[in-house]
């Protein structure tokens, strides 16, 4: 909490910056210990008790950013930026201001790219980092290809979660907030987003620096995919991941869905453009069967596609 807080002082903005920490179920001293390292921004501190059902990343994230919005509001801002991250991230100096930036350029929303921390870290997360940035690079680049984005042009990373997400105020009161769910919560939100209508940008100049902890209490989160890259480096299995072909399907079909509503809007009244559109139809269509493939030949069919 206290390298977070120092790296928020470090934001190089223009403006006000509020900080609110959301303290849930804590018995460490967080709380305390957040508001004595603050020293140049206006912090606040809640501190929720959660009954166990519902202490959870969800309802956390929720509760943190709805009292975000409260705070805005109470300050007579009728739009503004909400930017969600975790206790245990370090941004850089200019995150904030990156982030900003893509959303002045006329997106609603911004995920910001996960890195690893400067301090060392064991070769094989290293290694394994690389493989599936190269992977997911190459990915892609081939939706570059096949489904360009306007609003999300390359070069652009595929992050988009709780610890580095920028929103406009009013994208996300129209997605109706964080769905207070165990977990997913950020990706679930990123979706009601382009249900709207909204547009993410992953701009590569947004990231932030997590930790390398693996025992993280959001399950399915960072931590658990990092301990099934230490099962893989450790027991030298197979690193799956979907083949070339389904992302060819999975883009296609999104690119067939764009250009099905540009020539014919009456599809869906409903719909303010074919962001919404391809977010509302894509998950009622049939499940599209997934081919999976050793990362490196992966890459390597991916990487041949493009060129």
């Amino acid at each position: 909490m206290p390298a977070l807080l120092a790296a928020l002082e470090r934001q190089a903005i223009d403006g006000p910056l509020r900080v609110l920490v959301l303290a849930n179920n804590c018995s460490d001293g967080t709380a305390d210990v957040a508001r004595k390292a603050a020293r140049r921004i206006a912090l606040r501190v809640e501190e929720v008790t959660l009954a166990s059902e519902r202490a959870n990343a969800g309802t956390a994230r929720s509760l943190a950013m709805n009292a975000g919005v409260e705070w805005l509001r109470e300050d007579g801002y009728a739009d503004a930026v909400l930017i969600s991250t975790d206790a245990d991230t370090v941004p850089p100096p200019h995150w904030i201001a990156a982030s900003l930036r893509a959303i002045e350029a006329g997106c609603d929303a911004v995920g910001g790219e996960i890195r690893l921390p400067d301090a060392p870290v064991p070769d094989w997360l290293r290694l394994t980092r690389a493989r599936v940035a190269r992977y997911w690079s190459a990915v892609r680049r081939l939706a570059e290809s096949i489904d360009p984005v306007p609003h999300d042009p390359w070069p652009r990373h595929g992050d988009h979660t709780g610890a580095s997400l920028a929103l406009t105020l009013s994208a996300y009161v129209a997605a109706g907030g964080v769905p207070p769910i165990p977990t997913g919560e950020d990706n679930a939100l990123v979706a009601a987003v382009e249900r709207c209508g909204g547009r993410v940008r992953h701009d590569p100049d947004v990231w932030t620096a997590v930790s390398v902890r693996e025992d993280g209490r959001a399950a399915g989160g960072m931590a658990t995919e990092m301990r099934r890259w230490r099962m893989i480096a450790e027991t030298g299995a197979s690193h799956l991941v979907p083949d070339a072909g389904h992302w060819q399907s999975v883009l296609g079909r999104r690119r067939a869905l764009r250009v099905a509503y540009a020539a014919d809007p009456g599809l869906a009244p409903d719909c303010v453009n074919d962001i919404a559109y391809v977010a509302r139809i894509e998950p009622t269509l049939p499940a599209l069967l997934v081919r999976e493939q050793e990362i490196g030949a992966a890459t390597a069919t991916l990487e041949s596609l493009v060129a």
